[in-house]
């Protein structure tokens, strides 16, 4: 039999004493992926036997698989789990942290389990234990073996003999969002709304060949053919759609027609929006309200050629959550991702890939109130996402919204990656009125999004041990004093740390001089540094006096757009430990004045 597993599932091995559970983890499992039960009761009590260490041994066991799990490890439970509710905490286990259950299932013969035991010295309990098991293990499995997948294993493999555990091969698969090998270059369209036209024209002004056919509608209107640009180096970009391909826009059918065209062509990867979900549900017969533009989509889609919509209703039912792209640098979901959910699997991963986080609460537009979930986002990867209609496109915490309301008149933007260049079109008309009106440009604070976040510091990311990575060098430890140290200084004596572009290193001076009268000496200078490995020096007149760097800005709008700060001033000069240089600011206004002038004459 060959069994497939997740590369990140939770799997439990079922099965009464002497079934060959543990056997079997040896020859397929890392020794550090197999929590066995047994082991840790002996390391709770020194007695793999103990059933009175057995709640211990269970709370440990389950402690080591989150732990596992949280870091996105396979893990494998080494346990009987013949009763229902020993394979419940399993299953909850696996959804906490966002894996898929699975289990390989030992349903041996009892008298070849009987003999196993008997063998083992260790094992001095009655024979109406691996009975009561088995019993157990087979009301569970169900007549027909589905028992347990009821009970919420998404993989279920049951070995019946020896022989079918001896030929049991164990082959690990990629979840379907691990694309992690497809590296791009990618083109990220936001949310398309059935904006057909639109489409075509940003696809052209990104650079693809677009050969249009005349006089077609409906689905056929989207048949078209593509062709994508090729870099330098001879690769082809490839498109990422962000989901809400259809409603309110006057092309429906077209754009699914073209998207589906892309994804099977392999020029393009597809994730789903609420939209097209709620779509979906309606081509499977299920009673939805005919609002928020489905009613048009079906209007569009009415006398369309059953196959069409058929081979449409496939397409959305087959499509992914979210994407992990180019070896974890980039994640796209329709409204986002949370770090801890990224390249994970579970009902809640897809919930909030199609709606986001939201309150529970409807605002005055009557639209659920949504968690600001990209304020709180540190993850590694680039969040590119769409869902919520914005007037401009701007990056926070590495995220960053595309959706700017095609259909509602504003423009259909895309995401070029890794150049993280945006290109957009303007609608060619106002097809549809938002709820909630987007904001104009002239009507917006004066700030960026990232700049609003940036004016209140988060402690968690200044405090405690870090660990900080530069072009340079990466992993450069800062202790949890040095960092503490830091913060006492700048938050009581540096100036508004949004000017603090750049703070210039202390040079190492040489060891001090062994001649009487002398601080340092050049023979001796020359032969420290050369004994560190530095094979050149730069030797310079040493004038007195300290060092400054001087930020000076042409305006006002300048220091807005660059540096988020309000509040008039047009730059900053400060020392070499962030405090400000001159404590009149009449001067250091004076001085900035000079430095703009003469920048610009």
């Amino acid at each position: 039999m060959k069994i497939e597993l997740p590369q990140l599932s939770l799997v439990a091995l079922v099965g009464p004493s002497g079934s060959g559970k543990t056997t079997f983890a040896k020859r397929h499992f890392l020794p550090t992926e197999v929590v066995s039960s047994d082991v840790c009761r002996g390391l709770v009590c020194d007695d793999e036997n103990s059933l009175e260490a057995s709640g211990d041994a269970f709370d440990l066991v389950f402690e080591i698989a989150a732990k596992r799990l949280k870091n996105g490890r396979l893990t494998v439970i080494d346990a009987t789990s013949v009763q229902p509710e020993d394979r419940k905490r399993l299953v909850q286990l696996a959804r906490e942290y966002h894996c898929l259950p699975t289990a390989i299932v030992f349903d041996m013969p009892e008298e070849l389990c009987q003999e196993r035991n008997r063998e083992r010295p260790d094992r001095d309990f009655g024979s109406h234990v691996v009975r009561n098991q088995r019993r157990a293990l087979r009301r569970g499995l169900g007549r027909k073996g589905k028992g347990l997948s009821r009970e919420g294993f998404r993989y279920v493999s049951i070995l019946r003999s020896p022989e079918e555990v001896d030929a049991a091969t164990v082959t690990r698969v990629p979840l379907w969002n691990d694309k992690r090998h497809e590296c791009g270059p990618f083109d990220i369209i936001g949310d398309v709304h059935g904006c057909f036209d639109e489409l075509l024209e940003l696809l052209r002004s990104l650079g693809y060949g677009v050969t249009r056919g005349d006089g077609a509608t409906g689905f056929a209107e989207g048949d078209i053919e593509i062709s994508p640009p090729v870099t330098d180096g001879g690769t082809a970009r490839t498109l990422v759609f962000l989901g809400d391909l259809v409603d309110r826009g006057p092309k429906s059918p077209a754009v699914l027609q073209l998207v589906m065209r892309l994804v099977a062509e392999g020029k393009a990867f597809c994730v789903p929006g609420n939209h097209d979900t709620k779509l979906l549900r309606k081509l499977n017969g299920r009673n939805v309200q005919l609002t928020h533009g489905l009613a048009e989509t079906m209007e569009q889609l009415d006398g369309q050629p059953p196959e069409r919509i058929e081979a449409a209703r496939l397409f959305l039912d087959g499509l992914i959550s979210h994407y992990v792209l180019d070896g974890g640098r980039l994640v796209v979901a329709h409204a986002g991702l949370k770090a801890h959910m990224q390249g994970r699997g579970s009902a809640r991963v897809r919930e909030f890939c199609l709606y986001g986080e939201t309150t529970g609460e409807t605002d005055e537009f009557g639209l659920p109130v949504r968690f600001d979930w990209a304020a709180e986002y540190r993850g590694r990867a680039m969040v590119v996402y769409g869902h919520t209609p914005t007037p401009r496109a701007e990056w926070l915490n590495g995220t960053i919204c595309i959706d700017t309301g095609c259909v509602f008149g504003g423009s259909l933007t895309a995401l070029r990656y890794p150049e993280r260049e945006l290109v957009a079109v303007e609608a060619l008309e106002r097809y549809a009125r938002s709820a909630r009106p987007l904001v104009p440009d002239d009507e917006r604070t004066v700030l960026s999004s990232q700049q609003q976040h940036d004016r209140m510091l988060r402690i968690e990311d200044v405090i405690g041990k870090r660990y900080i990575d530069t072009p340079l060098f990466s992993n450069i430890l800062v202790r949890e004093e040095n960092a503490a140290a830091a913060l006492e200084v700048m938050s009581r004596f540096a100036v508004d740390p949004r000017w603090l572009i750049h703070l210039p290193p202390t040079m190492s001076p040489s060891e001090t001089s062994e001649r009487p009268g002398y601080l340092e000496y050049p023979d001796e200078s020359f032969r420290h540094f050369r004994g560190r490995g530095v094979s050149e020096v730069i030797c310079e007149e040493k004038h007195m006096g300290s060092r400054a760097i001087l930020v000076a800005c042409r305006d006002e709008d300048v220091v807005r757009e660059r540096f988020g700060v309000t509040t008039g001033e047009l730059g900053a000069v400060y020392t070499r430990t962030g405090r400000r240089f001159f404590d009149d600011p009449m001067l250091e206004r004076a001085l900035l004045d000079r430095v703009r002038a003469a920048a610009t004459a």
